[in-house]
């Protein structure tokens, strides 16, 4: 059954390639985002893989007037919220930052979905609220807490949603702990573009294979790993995107308050990551080693298991695959979405 849709933070890495799913499938989808850390190119890439147009809105998730006046007009069965920030490290620089666009943001979607008697809700979580795991691999019913600003605000968020949830069980709300997405569309159309200095590790390895940065900075190689680097779960951003679909089924069954872990169910460490973009590219990576990142843990991936039951969902592309898109995006768009452009229309909404 196909819907409309509201996708906050829609332009970013996972929001569009979470758009080519919705639409590939037939929803409607209106987008959101105020382009803080995405290009609206990324949206006109999405049209051209799906020969459909999402309806994209320039602006903050913080502005309830403007929520509100998306819902009246759209009137969306479902929302999918992606919007926010999202790096460790700035996030233990610019705490406020995060909180203010994190927490705050949610708030006010929150509030106005209520208002206007919309009570279903997926949102993007991080496997961050999960801090130093005592034991591997994490399952969703694991004690949380948060070692940076950015696994708090994520921390709050779900707290918060807990709490809304048990005053009002009209809300369904599917809570997705995502791993460490990487790659692309298959299609080198659509992948990560980070506006600055890349926060995660494949699209700086990428960047460094390109030319655009010197050599890859590895944070700690004496972290309690069998290599000395950190070790995480990586999923494939399409994995993850069809992972979201899944989500919504569950919204329309009533699930209630749930949270899903999304993951491959397995780590690698930053040098086996390095080994296998160099296997996937056919280029050598340069690296050093600098002084562990504040905030950063040795290992994190995902008991899946809940995920395989409930959602019927699991990752079906390996590192191998991950390597290889995010190659192909980053060496055929190598200054991301600045250069090529698709077509050039976009619906806006007139303000």
């Amino acid at each position: 059954m196909t819907s409309t849709l509201l996708v906050t933070g829609g332009a970013g890495y996972i929001g569009s390639h979470t758009c080519i799913e919705l639409l590939q499938e037939g929803h409607q989808v209106v987008v959101l985002d105020n382009l803080s850390n995405s290009s609206p190119e990324a949206l006109h890439r999405v049209e051209a893989i799906t020969s459909k147009a999402p309806i994209f809105i320039e602006g903050d998730i913080r502005n309830p007037a403007l929520v509100r006046d998306i819902l009246a007009r759209y009137n969306p069965e479902h929302i999918i919220h992606f919007a926010g920030l999202k790096a460790v490290g700035e996030s233990v620089k610019k705490p406020l930052d995060y909180y203010a666009n994190n927490v705050s943001g949610t708030l006010v979607l929150c509030q106005e979905m209520a208002a206007h008697g919309l009570f279903n809700l997926v949102f993007s979580s991080s496997a961050t609220v999960y801090g130093d795991p005592a034991s591997l691999p994490i399952r969703e019913n694991f004690p949380r807490s948060a070692t940076n600003p950015y696994g708090r605000s994520k921390l709050m968020v779900e707290r918060m949603l807990e709490d809304l949830y048990l005053s009002d069980p009209r809300w369904n709300i599917a809570i997705l702990r995502y791993f460490n997405p990487a790659g692309a569309h298959p299609s080198g159309l659509v992948g990560e573009d980070p506006a600055d200095i890349p926060n995660n590790l494949v699209p700086y390895i990428s960047q460094v294979a390109t030319g655009r940065r010197e050599k890859l900075q590895v944070f700690g190689n004496d972290w309690s790993t069998a290599d000395g680097t950190g070790v995480r779960d990586y999923i494939h951003v399409v994995d993850l995107a069809r992972g979201h679909l899944c989500a919504l089924r569950q919204l329309s069954q009533g699930c209630g308050l749930k949270a899903w872990n999304l993951g491959l169910g397995r780590g690698y460490s930053v040098l086996e990551v390095v080994s296998a973009f160099e296997k996937a590219s056919g280029q050598t990576i340069p690296y050093q080693f600098v002084d562990r990142r504040p905030g950063d843990i040795a290992a994190c991936w995902a008991d899946p298991a809940s995920s395989q039951k409930d959602l019927q969902w699991s990752a079906e592309k390996g590192i191998e695959e991950m390597m290889a898109d995010a190659w192909r995006w980053q060496s055929t768009n190598p200054d991301g979405y600045s250069r090529l452009s698709g077509p050039e229309r976009l619906r806006k909404l007139d303000r």
